[in-house]
């Protein structure tokens, strides 16, 4: 366990300070998500939202949000600041919960539209942060330390967001049989704006190494866009962009389903939840070790042969714990995936111009998040929940059971089509994709050893990647 939870620093004592406070910074955030932001969709569903409108809830805020990405590098051009941005991002975040749990209640008629209306706000203070915070670590965390560092932090954010996200489950089984779910729902949006507070404070005391500054870059000039449409960078954000779609026409929907459909209970509803990100913890390290040894592709390749059969596999049963198993694995495609997506884009984009890259790029994955959803939400509401073929008839008793084969069928088109199109950005050593999920599965102290090791060279952004 202390090999697993050694510190991946870089030696400069600024440099691993930083760090350090970075993970409790993740800590605090994974706090807020567990315990507030995880519960939205079912705070909506408690003010009687349509199935349509927990698609937009979950697709527009992030969509609207997006487009400050943009002003955010631009406003770090413009002040030449950068972690003044992201604190001020986080802090709108923060008490951006304060109208999103009161307001709904103030206006009952109109609760749902406020609730989007406040989450917009809630996002829109993320997105304000996030391209000039990605910019500050990219500067931060070693080269040869990223996949282990990244993992580090996301173990520590998935165990936290495990945990909350418990304790919210269970205040909410309590407040519910008591007839005071309100309240609770009250209490934990409170505790998440207190847990993004703590952030804002861990974040202040980072160091921001100066001279990198996160600036706007205008595109111009047919050269310029000549590149762009041959670089690595474009055809992985198109695949991201295509990817987040096709998993929006469902995944907004598996509370809806849990909750109203198979009728789970606050503790039900967080076990399922729990359980994919517990399984994310227990497999990031793992996954962080390959991504520096082996490379970002063969972890996107393995993981996207996995993630179009997650929707699919929730249609046969509603037993609980084969629910349950299905989770589990869903959390280890997406801890590989979610990983390796974010690491292979630091290693795509020159540093001065990752901030305006990471905008776009995310521009475009909001995008995707949106249609999808909103795709999903319409899906949800008028397919039928019976056909009659040849004169037998078929029924089943949701129609989010269709929503969730039509986002598998998606899935599967858009791994098989994209993903031979991404090229590895690293010089790295190959491993086949058995011997990959064998290293994922069965994690022992030798193993670990080897990975601590071994090293990669760094070959440096793409000639390709991103274009003058």
């Amino acid at each position: 366990m202390k090999a697993e939870w050694s510190f991946p620093g870089g030696g400069d004592p600024k440099t691993d300070a930083s760090l350090r406070h970075s993970l409790k910074d993740a800590a605090a955030f994974a706090t807020m998500v567990g315990i507030g932001e995880t519960y939205l969709s079912a705070f909506a569903l408690f003010l009687k939202a349509s199935t349509p409108q927990i698609g937009l809830l979950a697709s527009l805020p992030p969509l609207l949000a997006s487009f400050v990405q943009l002003f955010s590098a631009w406003l770090g051009h413009f002040t030449g600041q950068r972690k003044l941005i992201v604190l001020i991002g986080a802090s709108v975040q923060a008490f951006a919960w304060l109208p999103l749990v009161v307001l709904p209640m103030l206006f009952r008629e109109s609760a749902v539209p406020l609730l989007i209306a406040a989450v917009v706000v809630y996002q829109c203070g993320a997105h304000l942060s996030t391209p000039q915070w990605g910019s500050m670590m990219g500067d931060i965390v070693p080269t040869r330390r990223r996949g282990r560092f990244f993992a580090l932090r996301t173990r520590i954010v998935s165990l936290v967001t495990f945990i909350s996200l418990a304790l919210g489950g269970v205040t909410l089984h309590l407040t519910t049989s008591s007839g005071h779910t309100y309240q609770g729902f009250l209490l934990l949006f409170g505790i998440a704006m207190l847990a993004r507070l703590i952030s804002v404070y861990h974040l202040s005391k980072m160091h921001d190494p100066t001279g990198h500054v996160a600036e706007m870059e205008v595109p111009v000039g047919t050269a310029w866009w000549q590149r762009l449409r041959q670089s690595n960078f474009v055809r992985f954000s198109i695949f991201f962009a295509l990817t987040q779609f096709s998993v929006a026409i469902a995944s907004p929907f598996f509370t809806v389903y849990m909750l109203r459909d198979l009728q789970f209970s606050y503790i039900a509803f967080m076990t399922n939840t729990g359980m994919a990100i517990f399984a994310q913890f227990l497999t990031l390290n793992q996954w962080g070790r390959i991504s520096d040894v082996f490379g970002n592709r063969r972890i996107l390749a393995a993981t996207g042969m996995l993630i179009p059969l997650m929707p699919l596999l929730w249609i046969f049963s509603t037993n609980f714990w084969y629910l349950l198993f299905i989770q589990a694995v869903s959390g280890l495609a997406w801890a590989g995936f979610s990983l390796s997506a974010s690491n292979f884009l630091y290693d795509l984009i020159a540093r001065d111009k990752r901030s305006t890259y990471l905008a776009i790029h995310n521009v475009l994955a909001s995008t995707g998040i949106f249609a999808g959803a909103m795709l999903g939400g319409y899906l949800g509401a008028v397919l039928p929940t019976q056909v009659e073929l040849f004169g037998t008839t078929f029924s089943w008793f949701s129609p989010l059971l269709g929503v969730f084969a039509i986002s598998t069928v998606v899935r599967a088109i858009i791994v098989i089509a994209l993903v031979p199109k991404i090229r590895e950005v690293r010089n790295v050593r190959d491993i086949s994709l058995t011997e990959l999920m064998f290293r994922v599965t069965r994690v022992n102290a030798l193993a670990g050893m080897v990975f601590d090791i071994l090293g990669t060279k760094p070959r440096g952004p793409d000639n390709s990647e991103p274009p003058d």
